[in-house]
């Protein structure tokens, strides 16, 4: 009962503040309703913002593979390490490994990039890497294969299989 009293007292209290200010709000909805002006004026980005947001440049850590030419450009020719996931849109656990490995290339900030490929559209990379399952995971660098895994991973492990293709 006293935790009740103490919520209701504090949002009376702050009600009252509100309350305090000069316009009230259906008078400033109202000058909105009627004056055009008044509605920009009280808009406007100064107003509505009290600061300005901060620009973050936005970083991909995945790109899907168009076909076998974007392929040797963004994987073979890649200055840093690559993971290629190949799977297909109809398979379950290629579902589930997505997401955490995308989770796990984001963590190492740029140092390592990730390739999906679609199986069903890429036949011809998935028999020239030897995908026999899908999800299959292919670590490379500078066009060269160093690690893989058939199968879905945990977290812990794909950070393990991630660092450790930052590390080599």
């Amino acid at each position: 009962m006293m935790a009740c009293r103490r919520v209701a007292g504090g949002f009376c209290s702050r009600l009252s503040r509100l309350s305090s200010f000069p316009i009230s709000a259906a008078r400033r909805a109202s000058a909105v309703a009627h004056r055009p002006e008044a509605a920009s004026r009280f808009l406007s980005p100064s107003r509505v913002l009290s600061r300005p947001l901060p620009l973050a440049p936005c970083r991909t850590v995945s790109f899907n593979v168009q076909d076998g030419e974007d392929f040797t450009e963004r994987v073979i020719n890649s200055d840093v390490p690559v993971l290629v996931d190949f799977h297909a849109q109809w398979c379950g656990p290629c579902k589930i490994l997505g997401p955490r490995l995308e989770k796990a290339v984001a963590k190492q900030q740029g140092r390592v990039v990730m390739a999906k490929v679609d199986i069903d559209e890429h036949t011809d990379l998935a028999i020239e890497y030897g995908v026999s399952a899908v999800p299959t995971v292919i670590a490379m660098r500078a066009g060269k294969v160093l690690d893989q895994f058939v199968g879905i991973k945990d977290e812990d492990q794909l950070d393990s299989f991630v660092g450790k293709l930052v590390g080599l």
